[in-house]
């Protein structure tokens, strides 16, 4: 008689990310591509500018970015469920209160209070959650969840659009923001935990020894103090300039160099796809090179695409421009995070990661205007694409050329405070 074999449980790691590619779709759907669909009804009812308007929104994801710090300590002293929860109440809150704003100073206000818990919730928290779960499986885990997040502007742009036609931008906020708190607070409140030892396990679901080997303390103050970490943040900050006024600037871009306006906005959405493709290679891929080589690649890809748009505007450069940028940006969003942990662990990954991303957000807030500036100075955007692949080549010059760096994950995975 054949003997029946038990299957094996689903890791819960794996319930967590599927959990959080939900979340994060829906909170950058609402949070950050459904903005753009009310900026012209906005104008239209309330008087105020565009710079007004989107200079608050800018405000919201500087915000953000400085948010990160104490958001990192706490994710690292006692986890996400708490403070994804707690986020995810108070952005549905700012949705809310974003449909009833009536005064610049309030908008001014409720943007920040949108890029605060923006800090709580999108993709900085989530990494450090994948970050504890796992560790041989973390490519993977990280593309599932940004995979699935990638179709974010797909699904909200559209539905936001939708909504508006239908109800008015004000009933349309609304509903996106009883969407997100319908989704989002119950999902992180029910379903995330803080690490895999709570449920007597280790990273990957691999089962926690009953003698765990004593490891080693590393001090989080050499991180901050080393070569190693600012000539990674160096490389990703200017990485960050560079890609950053391309992408905004895309549309225009290609219409400068006589690309029809409807082609030019079919190239860019196509971009987001390229975006998704790419995010579906970086796992499988990941697994055969360390994550210093994928980075590498990264920038390789993302310095390369932008001299292919000096070169014409024939289909064929048009499309390899598309291809490889949109890629390239795709395995960027999963690249900073897999170094980060593969160099550190997962004990001090939220100061780690808050404190790179700090300067990353800022030189990506700063880079689309002076791109814009630049424009107006020269009547063309030739300039902002050598200096973008001149950055390019010069952040992939500081990765090529970082100190070799012991990998402190287990030391720091061993600690639980600093």
């Amino acid at each position: 008689m054949t003997r029946l074999r038990k299957r094996k449980p689903i890791y819960y790691g794996w319930y967590i990310a599927i959990v959080l590619a939900i979340t994060e779709t829906v909170s950058f759907g609402v949070l950050y591509y459904a903005f753009s669909v009310f900026i012209t009804p906005m104008e239209a009812e309330l008087g105020w500018t565009r710079g007004e308007i989107t200079g608050a929104f800018s405000l919201s994801l500087l915000i953000t970015g400085f948010i990160g710090v104490p958001v990192g300590h706490w994710l690292d002293r006692r986890g996400a469920r708490l403070l994804m929860t707690a986020g995810s109440i108070g952005a549905t809150l700012a949705i809310l209160l974003w449909s009833q704003v009536n005064t610049l100073p309030e908008f001014l206000v409720i943007m920040a209070l949108k890029g605060t818990c923006g800090a709580a919730i999108l993709y900085e928290p989530a990494f450090a959650v994948i970050a504890t779960w796992f560790d041989n499986r973390r490519g993977t885990a990280m593309t599932v969840v940004t995979f699935v997040a990638g179709f974010a502007s797909t699904i909200f742009i559209p539905l936001s659009d939708a909504l508006l036609v239908a109800y008015g931008w004000r009933q349309a906020l609304f509903i996106l923001g009883i969407v997100l708190g319908v989704i989002s607070i119950p999902l992180h409140a029910l379903v995330l935990r803080r690490k895999p030892a709570d449920l007597g396990l280790q990273p990957d679901g691999v089962s926690a020894p009953k003698s765990p080997v004593e490891t080693p303390r590393v001090s989080l103050r050499a991180v901050f103090q080393s070569r190693f970490f600012w000539q990674l943040t160096l490389a990703f900050a200017l990485v960050s300039v560079s890609v950053s006024a391309v992408r905004l600037h895309v549309i225009p871009l290609l219409i400068s160099v006589n690309v029809h306006p409807s082609s030019a906005a079919v190239f860019s959405g196509a971009i987001g796809v390229m975006q998704v493709v790419g995010r579906t290679i970086f796992a499988p891929v990941e697994r055969r090179f360390s994550s210093r080589a994928m980075v590498v690649g990264v920038f390789v890809m993302l310095t390369l695409s932008l001299p292919v748009l000096l070169l014409g505007n024939a289909p064929a450069l048009i499309m390899a421009f598309v291809a490889l940028f949109g890629m390239g940006i795709g395995m960027h969003t999963l690249a900073r995070p897999l170094i980060i942990a593969d160099t550190y662990g997962a004990a001090y990954y939220g100061r780690i990661s808050s404190t790179l991303g700090i300067f990353v957000r800022l030189a990506g807030t700063v880079s689309p205007f002076a791109a814009g500036v630049i424009f107006d100075v020269f009547g063309a955007y030739d300039w902002m694409l050598i200096l973008a692949t001149v950055f390019g080549f010069a952040a992939l010059i500081l990765i090529v050329l970082l100190p070799q760096q012991r990998r402190y994950g287990a030391a720091l995975s061993a600690a639980e405070s600093d």
